[in-house]
């Protein structure tokens, strides 16, 4: 139902990794969900595909009446790493300090 598929995009939309749209037809066009317009008389989605020449031109538009089916078929390339990057950015920030801390103390003497 139409109600699905809206959701089923919208999901898609939302993954940071690759999908393969099925379509009607038996097409299977692969690549990363990069916009989606729900809001027109014919909503579509838009498609970075994951090799260019598999599709033709830089992005393809697919109609939301086109597709079948979406799978989830490339890895969410984002998902987390959110939290090691947070992490790594204190402790380095925290290393930097007490460096510069160590740094300081030596100058005058303290150490």
């Amino acid at each position: 139902n139409a109600a699905e598929l809206a959701e089923a995009i919208d999901l898609a939309f939302d993954y940071r990794g690759d999908v393969t749209v099925v379509t009607h037809d038996g097409r299977q066009l692969s690549g990363y969900v990069y916009n989606r317009v729900p809001e027109t008389a014919q909503p579509y989605l838009t498609l970075f595909p994951t090799h260019e020449h598999e599709h033709g031109s830089a992005k393809s538009k697919i109609p939301y009446s086109e597709v079948a089916a979406i799978i989830f078929s490339g890895e969410d390339t984002a998902f987390g790493k959110s939290w090691d990057a947070w992490a790594k950015k204190g402790a380095d920030q925290r290393r930097a300090e007490a460096q510069r801390q160590a740094g300081d103390a030596a100058a005058r003497g303290h150490l």
